[in-house]
């Protein structure tokens, strides 16, 4: 199911109204187009079928088609529990921010012993829990870039999803995580314990102690390894961010029987 959603906000949806109805009839549309061209998605109701979305509309979309919501595999960059993202169902995505299309001069960083600044964080002060963080860790580091740092802080903001995990990923930069019901990418697969600190909002107030125990630099060798994971590559090759989602999708489509 291909959905362009730039195109419709560009084309179709008017901002001053804000009226997302607009929405709701391209997507019943194209379903509706979908089921009656093609055979194979009537076979399953969509339930062999997957939807790829990074924009925060994505999920929104598939409210109003009840097969997408309840069938298909939703492969989601916002991949938010409590926005009904089913983790048995749905698969999680990398949300990965290619300004120029380049990604050489993203990736690698300083050497640990290099490292001088024990933790970045850098955003928009929008969501619950940056506020929170920022109380804590305001002035600080702030003109300091993530190839300098040990730990680069990913809160989640007005969505749980955000580039900066593959940001500071390709910098080298241990990712301290901090929100709420966000799947994350490749979880099924990738063991992010090994090569990332996931604090609870509750223990923001102790961050820097968290942040200051022994593991860094096993997890620092870990980043470097997972690093490839969500690299983009024109062609793809092996273990990159495509070879990564296809396999989540086929673990999902194995649950799926078709008569």
């Amino acid at each position: 199911m291909f959905v362009l959603f730039a195109i419709i906000i560009e084309h179709l949806f008017d901002p001053s109204i804000r009226d997302k109805a607009i929405l709701r009839r391209t997507v019943c549309d194209h379903a509706h187009i979908i089921s009656h061209k093609h055979p194979y998605w009537n076979r399953s109701l969509g339930a062999d079928h997957f939807m790829l979305s990074c924009h925060d509309w994505g999920p929104r979309a598939t409210w109003y088609v009840p097969q997408p919501y309840y069938n298909s595999i939703r492969v989601l960059c916002n991949a938010n529990t409590s926005e009904h993202f089913n983790p048995k169902k749905d698969a999680s995505f990398p949300e990965i921010n290619l300004i120029t299309g380049e990604i050489t001069y993203l990736t690698g960083g300083l050497p640990p012993s290099n490292r001088t600044i024990l933790a970045l964080f850098a955003g928009g002060l929008h969501g619950k829990i940056r506020p929170a963080l920022l109380r804590y860790w305001k002035e600080r580091d702030k003109d300091d870039t993530l190839k300098k740092s040990r730990f680069c802080i990913c809160p989640g903001g007005h969505e749980v999803a955000s580039p900066r995990i593959v940001e500071v990923t390709y910098a080298e930069c241990v990712p301290g995580l901090i929100s709420q019901h966000h799947v994350l990418p490749f979880s099924d697969v990738l063991n992010w314990e090994s090569f990332s600190v996931q604090v609870p909002v509750s223990e923001i107030p102790s961050l820097k102690n968290i942040l200051m125990g022994d593991r860094y630099f096993r997890m620092y060798e870990q980043v470097k390894m997972v690093q490839r994971h969500f690299v983009v590559n024109n062609p793809s090759v092996r273990y990159d961010a495509f070879n990564m989602i296809i396999p989540s999708i086929w673990l999902r489509r194995l649950n799926v029987c078709i008569n």
